[in-house]
């Protein structure tokens, strides 16, 4: 059985990393159009390197919680393929051990040259006039998909939706495409589809059993009865 999972902030808000909706998050005390797009980075460089710098700083100091766990067990005792779409930037599914990970919409974590695309792990304070550690281009941007960018893999994560014999959707308003189409998308192909969520989501229509409560609730149980099947 094959079995793809998306993940959305959901996820992660129970280890402490604030939604792009929550009224207190660091996204209530700046402007989408100042931080998050590549005319933002353009003008004011400056100012997004203080974004994410404080993005980065908030996500090294959380940790995976017990709904990432299960996660990763269930790809540890599963015997076929096994995928974990997520549209997080942080790396909270690696560093509770899942494997397969797909970010469509990139990696807080790592530093990307605007100039060559050579990523590298991230210092904690990043500035504009940083220097890419390979080709010493003074044009150094977080490696994140910002608004008006294509996302990542996603020829893959079709791919993966269409041979899905389960798909899973989990912590996700179902409100940013491409990935809200991905869960009808995988029912149109014969998947069996779940939503696990604190409320239903805009395409919690496309789901064939739809569980409330907090990830790291009901993500266990729900891992727990697959591995026991």
């Amino acid at each position: 059985m094959n079995i793809v999972i998306l993940t959305g902030a959901g996820i992660s808000a129970e280890s402490g990393l604030g939604t792009f909706r929550d009224k207190d998050a660091l996204w209530a005390q700046y402007r989408i159009e100042d931080v998050a797009t590549p005319g933002a980075y353009a003008r004011n460089p400056a100012l997004v390197h203080e974004f994410y710098n404080l993005r980065r700083q908030g996500l090294r100091a959380a940790v995976p919680n017990a709904a990432h766990f299960a996660l990763a067990e269930l790809e540890r005792r599963h015997q076929s393929g096994f995928l974990v779409v997520t549209q997080n930037v942080d790396d909270l599914h690696q560093r509770a051990g899942s494997q397969n990970v797909l970010a469509m919409h990139g990696e807080l974590q790592n530093a990307l040259c605007a100039n060559c695309g050579h990523v590298w792990l991230a210092p904690d304070l990043m500035f504009p006039e940083d220097r890419c550690t390979r080709c010493e281009a003074m044009s150094c941007r977080p490696d994140i998909v910002w608004f008006g960018e294509n996302v990542r893999f996603l020829d893959q994560i079709n791919e993966a939706t269409q041979t899905a014999d389960l798909f899973a959707l989990i912590g996700t308003s179902g409100n940013v495409h491409p990935a809200a189409g991905l869960m009808n998308l995988a029912r149109e192909c014969g998947a069996a589809t779940v939503e696990i969520n604190l409320e239903p989501s805009t395409v919690a229509f496309a789901a064939d059993r739809v569980i409330l409560g907090r990830a790291t609730e009901q993500v266990p149980v729900w891992v727990a009865e697959l591995l026991s099947e």
